[in-house]
C-alpha cells in the first residue's frame, strides 16, 4: 500500500474510533432519561410496556455497528484496540463527572448541585454497570464476528454481522439491567420487562444497520482495492 493510501486508512480507522467513544460515553451519560416509543401500539410484555426504554440505547448500537466495520477492515487486533481505548474514556469521563460534582456551585449558577447531582449523580454506578456490560459484550462480539468470518472465508457479511451483534446484545441489556436492578437503580418489577424491550430494540436497530454496514464495506474495499477477507494492516 502506498503512503498516501496509508495515511487516508488511518484517518479512516481514527474517525470511526472517534465516533465509536462519543457514542459509548454518551450513552452513559444521558442513560437516567427514560423514553416509549409505541410502533406496534400500547403492546405490554410481563406487566411492563414494550419499547419502554432508556435514551442511552440510541447511540450504544452505532458502537457494535463501528467494531464489526473496523473488524471487517482493519481485523480483529484493531477492533480489541477501540474497544480497551473505550474503556480507557469512559473511566477517565466518569472521573470527570465525579470531580464536577464535588466543587459547590455558586450562588449564581445556572445548573446548582441539587440538579447536577439528580442528572449526573448516579452516573457512577451507571459507568459501572455499563462498562462491564459492555466488557463482555464487545468482546464476545468480535469473537463472534471473527468465528464467522473465517469459517464463510469472508463470505455472508449479514450473517456475521447479524450473528455477532444479536449475542452479544443479548449479554450487554442482561449484564446492565441486572447490575443496575442489583444497585438499586431501577426496580425489580421492571427486569424482565426492559431486558426483553431493550434486546427487541436492538436487534430491530442490528437488522436496520445491515446496508450501512455494506455500503461501508463496499466503498472502504473499492477505494483500498481490497478482495473478500483482506484486511489492512495498518502496522505495516
Amino acid at each position: 500500500m502506498v503512503h498516501k493510501d496509508k495515511l487516508l486508512a488511518r484517518r479512516i480507522y481514527l474517525y470511526l474510533g472517534a465516533l465509536f467513544i462519543t457514542s459509548l460515553v454518551v450513552s452513559n451519560l444521558i442513560f437516567q432519561k427514560f423514553f416509549f416509543w409505541k410502533p406496534f401500539g400500547d403492546v405490554t410484555i410481563f406487566g411492563a410496556p414494550l419499547f419502554e426504554i432508556s435514551v442511552g440505547i440510541l447511540p450504544y448500537p452505532v458502537t457494535f455497528l463501528i467494531t464489526d466495520l473496523i473488524s471487517e477492515i482493519f481485523g480483529k487486533k484493531k477492533a480489541n484496540q477501540i474497544v480497551v481505548a473505550g474503556i480507557f474514556a469512559s473511566f477517565f469521563s466518569l472521573l470527570i463527572v465525579y470531580t464536577a460534582n464535588a466543587v459547590p456551585a455558586t450562588k449564581w449558577s445556572p445548573v446548582g448541585d441539587g440538579l447536577f447531582t439528580s442528572v449526573f449523580g448516579n452516573t457512577i454506578i451507571a459507568v459501572f454497570a455499563s462498562m462491564m456490560a459492555y466488557l463482555l459484550a464487545q468482546f464476545v462480539d468480535i469473537q463472534i464476528y471473527h468465528f464467522w468470518k473465517n469459517l464463510t472465508k469472508g463470505k455472508y457479511l449479514w450473517l456475521r454481522n447479524n450473528f455477532s451483534t444479536f449475542s452479544s446484545q443479548l449479554i450487554d441489556t442482561f449484564t446492565v439491567v441486572l447490575l443496575l436492578c442489583s444497585f438499586g437503580e431501577i426496580p425489580w418489577e421492571r427486569f424482565t420487562g426492559l431486558i426483553i424491550s431493550g434486546f427487541i430494540f436492538k436487534i430491530i436497530i442490528a437488522l436496520l444497520d445491515t446496508p450501512f454496514l455494506y455500503l461501508s464495506v463496499y466503498i472502504i474495499r473499492k477505494r483500498f482495492k481490497l478482495g473478500v477477507n483482506e484486511e489492512i494492516d495498518l502496522d505495516a
